[in-house]
């Protein structure tokens, strides 16, 4: 599919480029694809990416943390659409291969991992953020090393108590009531720029573009499916996020 008939699927007209606050993105324009991941945005960092404004904030965030022997270490920042797609792609085949049926595979991905295309990585706005400077092996992305006695627990401490001084505010909370995907001590997003992008994103037709890509297991991509899924892993997050 290219660009022009990307931009007409999501709604978008000829006129592809919409304006962000000026507050927020510096009079300049964000093209809608970016929203999607399959665009080209201007990223910073070293070993990862994600946009200025939140960068900046980022090292300072940091060098706060630091003072406190806590070194923050981004594991997983901007990802484009073809990088989540591998992501999608991996996790349907072995979870499909140890015998789930289509739909129950893709159920269990969208416990933690994103619809290509849905990412709020694809904004370059979001981290996933770990504590160097602790003892660890094995998967670090899991909620018991960020509690008791787990090895970023002094991060998740430190984080709840400073991290919204520097404008970044944690997406998937604890809160019980909360549906979607499931709770991540360790997703960031930096919220000047990632609210109004929310906000651009819910304008896009995302039902067409969904039910328009071949992905595996797309065929199961039905209203319902769609419906919940915008209502409770794309919008149901922390509240801070969503004003």
């Amino acid at each position: 599919m290219n660009r022009k008939d990307f931009t007409k699927l999501l709604g978008l007209g000829a006129v592809a480029l919409h304006s962000f606050p000026s507050m927020a993105f510096n009079h300049q324009k964000i093209d809608p694809l970016e929203l999607i991941g399959k665009g080209n945005p201007t990223v910073f960092g070293n070993g990862f990416s994600i946009r200025k404004e939140a960068y900046d904030a980022f090292v300072k965030m940091r060098a706060a943390a630091a003072k406190e022997g806590i070194d923050i270490h981004v594991v997983s920042s901007y990802r484009n659409y073809a990088h989540q797609n591998r992501i999608w792609e991996r996790k349907y085949k072995r979870f499909t291969k140890q015998g789930l049926s289509p739909i129950n595979a893709i159920k269990k991905i969208i416990t933690y991992s994103t619809i290509p295309g849905t990412s709020r990585h694809h904004w370059g706005t979001d981290i996933d953020i770990i504590d160097k400077n602790s003892s660890y092996s094995g998967d670090v992305l899991v909620p018991k090393k960020f509690h008791g006695d787990g090895p970023f627990c002094k991060l998740r401490e430190w984080l709840e108590q400073h991290a919204n001084t520097y404008d970044f505010h944690i997406v998937y909370t604890d809160d019980a009531h909360r549906k979607g995907f499931k709770y991540e001590p360790w997703h960031y997003s930096y919220a000047p720029l990632s609210i109004p992008m929310l906000k651009e994103y819910q304008k896009l037709d995302i039902k067409a573009m969904l039910q328009a890509e071949k992905l595996m297991g797309s065929e199961h991509f039905n209203e319902t499916f769609i419906n919940s899924y915008i209502k409770e892993n794309i919008l149901d997050i922390n509240p801070e996020l969503l004003s």
